[in-house]
């Protein structure tokens, strides 16, 4: 998800901000959300784990065989802290503030499954390829590398890991929720509609929903940026050459992108010509182009 170059025809003209045509399926409008599942594919008992795993139903970390957070707990009482120095005029600036704060977050943490995974789960995330950051080792050079010998972290590991960074993302969610329900021998998804969360008119319209490929705008010699956030947009003008694509974007507010200046178009523009919307390191968060320069 982010921003990218493509070389279309000069004469392309397709409004700002809107879905190019070419990339939305027009056989979908033959089809409804499942009304059994509201459209999410879960059962009843995969959605009921689904809600514990982020807090929405009553869960206890003892029922994991995981023990809740306290707010003593060291990754509780740093993320504390952080929150109270970056927002000292919403939390104070008190060692009693910063107490309260690892109180309200323990109490948070302790409310969802997914910062109390236990080994099965960690398991079956394993299997599934994720917690890349614990199994694997990352360089520039040769990019994520398994650890050797290769490395299965301990529960505890993965859910002090899951309350910093972005933690557990939906994917997990799944795995380990079909995990579950496989262990306990109960369906995961929905029977009405099979787990898709789609009703269809007829067998014919899913199949042509299934055959149909998305058009590229017209291709071309012209310059544009699109944003890759939903389909694909384009967020340009198109232009003839970079510079006056970088002159147009330059200073420019495009969602998280505060504004990058010339120079950096330029060089998006004419080298990697893909970006994701934002990154972070430890220099800061980096938008637009400058996300990969």
């Amino acid at each position: 998800m982010g921003r990218e170059v493509k070389r279309v025809a000069l004469d392309f003209d397709w409004p700002l901000n809107k879905v190019w045509g070419g990339f939305i399926n027009p056989h979908y409008a033959n089809s409804h959300a499942c009304a059994a599942c509201a459209g999410d594919g879960y059962s009843p008992e995969a959605r009921r784990l689904k809600d514990q795993w982020y807090g929405n139903a009553p869960f206890r970390p003892e029922e994991r065989g995981s023990t809740p957070f306290l707010p003593t707990h060291p990754a509780v009482r740093a993320f504390a802290e952080r929150n109270v120095t970056r927002s000292p005029e919403y939390y104070g600036r008190r060692e009693l503030d910063i107490q309260r704060e690892a109180r309200r977050l323990a109490d948070h943490f302790n409310r969802g499954w997914n910062h109390h995974l236990n080994a099965d789960d960690v398991a079956a995330l394993v299997e599934g390829g994720r917690l890349m950051d614990l199994t694997h080792t990352w360089t520039q050079e040769s990019g994520w590398q398994p650890k050797k010998p290769p490395y299965v972290p301990t529960p505890e590991e993965v859910n002090v890991w899951s309350l910093s960074g972005f933690g557990h993302c939906s994917i997990n969610q799944w795995i380990v929720v079909r995990a579950e329900c496989d262990r306990l021998g109960i369906e995961s998804a929905c029977q009405s509609c099979n787990g898709s969360g789609t009703i269809w008119d007829s067998p014919e319209d899913k199949q042509s929903a299934d055959d149909w490929t998305r058009n590229e705008p017209p291709a071309g010699t012209g310059y544009q940026i699109w944003e890759t956030v939903s389909e694909g947009s384009p967020i340009s003008p198109v232009f003839a050459t970079p510079e006056e694509l970088a002159r147009w974007m330059a200073g420019k507010r495009w969602g998280a992108d505060d504004g990058s200046p010339y120079e950096s178009w330029l060089t998006f523009i004419q080298g990697p010509g893909w970006a994701v919307s934002m990154t972070m390191d430890a220099n800061g968060i980096h938008t637009g182009p400058d996300a990969v320069l």
